[in-house]
């Protein structure tokens, strides 16, 4: 396992980028040095990862029922283990294996953007408060808990910790030793992330649930929804009476959503290092693209500001049907909190729609070639927004066959219903316009032209005729500028690079104006369902046409893709505005 002791196929590899050094015309991406790192150790460390997805899947959804003999300390044990064991393969990668000679051979630009690791930091830093306030919650009665309960959230916070540096530090690496390993710890890690956000998940479900029942239900089936693990039989020991416990409880119920984003994000930059395990990139066609995020610069700020507006719209609906619909029992004010959240919803998704559809159609102007080098994270990028669409896409058919075939309908039912259907625009028309600019090559910049540009624009207060002095009267102006070695320029062609900047940017303009909006508002729809507003569980329509135990276990399957699709489009967005 040491430094010195490569797989067979790393040795292969290190030989055949030794042959192509001397072969510059020849590129190390030829289907047989593809074959090289996509074998072996590949199929094993997928096989592991299925296996424990499978027993974390298994555990999980058992321990959210009561009367099933599996307690949530058994799947706490579970995932403790699992981040233990990640923790001790993070540090011998980061102090063993990336300290190997001829370790790291090259690296993957595309691979952990900055937009990317710098939204995993803000997601870690909610999760550590989380992880404290877990902390504190079950601190506030240990003694009739199982200790485990305790040491979860203190493993989790250190495996946060040690994943976020982990991640930030090597997210583009192209390791070439030890690759068994590799891979097998890369899938370990995006195993443990997918548990615990599965564990998250149901937990956060059955918190919900828990609140939804608890204002009208008897004692009996408020114990009966009560998770077990509790050294003592009374379960009144337990129950959470003193101020700061109810603080903590809240607090961390509140911020869950942000560690279930972070469990995400840290898998797809995993499953995209696991993909890089033993990659060999030419640098001939691996263009890397420097691009530099200027928000306030080439814009017109219409879509800021209405992205804006958007966003604090949603926001105060957002507090407003939290007070009417979870605070307040009456069926009048229930109703007004629907009806407001439809309208708003409706609004929005139909800006949005007719936005990327504006955005598709300026694609067409677009003269920009489209990329298409392999890039294992845009793969990712497409699939995952493509496959996370599925969550709501099921939820808005199983909403259109309910109100169809329900009678009566009434207004709150035809707000449903357009609401469905804009949604399923929405995601249709958005995912076309992001994979559309994913696929686009970054602008062009002519160095030749801006360092004419850049001579001209110094002769701004000066007559344009008199640049005509460098030009010979005669007509062989070639002779001349090619024997000096100077390039000769025409006044014509000086007025045309003064006004040609604001003749080809207009496009530019437009498709960072849409991705704003577009970005802005996809926040707004990821922190309404993911803080509460969830009307699914409020409309009467689905839960009395499915019943109370398939509807619920519907939306609790498929809301969380949902939720994710909106924040991953926040990212794809905020990548398609800087390609702009």
């Amino acid at each position: 396992m040491g430094c010195g002791h490569k797989d067979d196929k790393a040795s292969l590899a290190s030989s055949q980028i030794v042959s192509f050094s001397h072969q510059p015309h020849q590129t190390p991406s030829t289907p047989a040095s593809k074959e090289v790192w996509k074998k072996g150790g590949r199929m094993f460390s997928i096989l592991l990862a299925v296996h424990l997805a499978l027993l974390a899947c298994t555990l999980v959804s058992s321990g959210a029922f009561e009367k099933i003999a599996v307690h949530d300390y058994d799947v706490f044990f579970l995932l403790t283990v699992m981040m233990l064991i990640v923790i001790v393969w993070i540090i011998f990668y980061l102090f063993g294996t990336s300290w190997c000679p001829d370790a790291i051979l090259c690296k993957d630009s595309h691979a952990g953007p900055i937009w990317l690791r710098g939204g995993l930091i803000l997601f870690a830093i909610f999760s550590l408060v989380m992880d404290v306030f877990k902390i504190g919650y079950y601190s506030s009665f240990y003694s009739c808990l199982s200790a485990i309960k305790i040491i979860y959230p203190i493993v989790q916070a250190i495996f946060v910790v040690v994943q976020t540096y982990f991640l930030w530090i090597s997210a583009k690496d192209c390791v070439h030793v030890h690759l068994n390993v590799t891979r097998c710890g890369l899938m370990l890690t995006l195993t443990t992330n997918l548990a615990v956000w599965m564990s998250a998940v149901t937990d956060e479900s059955v918190h919900k649930a828990h609140s939804k029942l608890k204002k009208n239900v008897t004692e009996e089936i408020f114990r009966w929804l009560m998770k077990a693990g509790m050294r003592s039989s009374s379960a009144e020991e337990c129950n959470c009476n003193s101020q700061i416990c109810q603080i903590f409880k809240n607090g961390y119920f509140w911020l869950y959503p942000f560690n279930i984003e972070y469990s995400l994000f840290a898998s797809a930059m995993v499953y995209v290092m696991w993909k890089n395990v033993g990659r060999f990139i030419d640098h001939h066609s691996h263009h890397i693209h420097r691009l530099k995020f200027r928000l306030f610069r080439r814009t017109f700020f219409v879509g800021i500001v209405l992205g804006l507006i958007i966003l604090v719209s949603g926001l105060g609906i957002l507090i407003l049907y939290e007070v009417q619909v979870n605070s307040s029992t009456e069926s009048s004010k229930k109703s007004q909190a629907l009806t407001m959240y439809y309208i708003f919803n409706i609004v929005c998704l139909g800006l949005m729609s007719l936005v990327c559809i504006g955005g598709s159609v300026i694609y067409r102007f677009d003269k920009r070639d489209m990329d298409r080098h392999k890039n294992p994270t845009r793969t990712l990028d497409v699939a995952l927004l493509m496959g996370a669409a599925l969550g709501q896409y099921a939820i808005s058919y199983y909403s259109i066959v309910a109100i169809v075939a329900s009678t009566p309908r009434d207004a709150i039912s035809a707000l449903n219903l357009t609401y469905a259907l804009l949604m399923i625009a929405q995601h249709t028309f958005q995912n076309i316009f992001i994979i559309e600019g994913l696929h686009r090559q970054p602008p062009k910049e002519d160095h030749k032209h801006n360092s004419h540009q850049k001579d001209l624009y110094g002769l701004t207060f000066v007559n344009i005729n008199a640049v005509s002095l460098r030009v010979p009267d005669s007509g062989s102006t070639l002779a001349p500028s090619t024997a000096s070695g100077t390039e000769t320029i025409h006044p014509s062609d000086f007025v045309r690079s003064l006004t040609a900047p604001k003749k080809m940017n207009w496009r530019r303009k437009f498709l960072r104006e849409i991705s704003m909006f577009l970005l802005l508002s996809n926040i707004i729809l990821w922190i309404m369902p993911a803080f509460g507003a969830r009307p699914q569980f409020d409309n009467d329509t689905e839960l009395n046409f499915y019943g109370d135990s398939m509807w619920p276990a519907i939306v609790d399957i498929c809301l969380p893709f949902g939720i994710f699709y909106r924040m991953h489009a926040v990212a794809s967005l905020l990548e398609v505005y800087i390609m702009s």
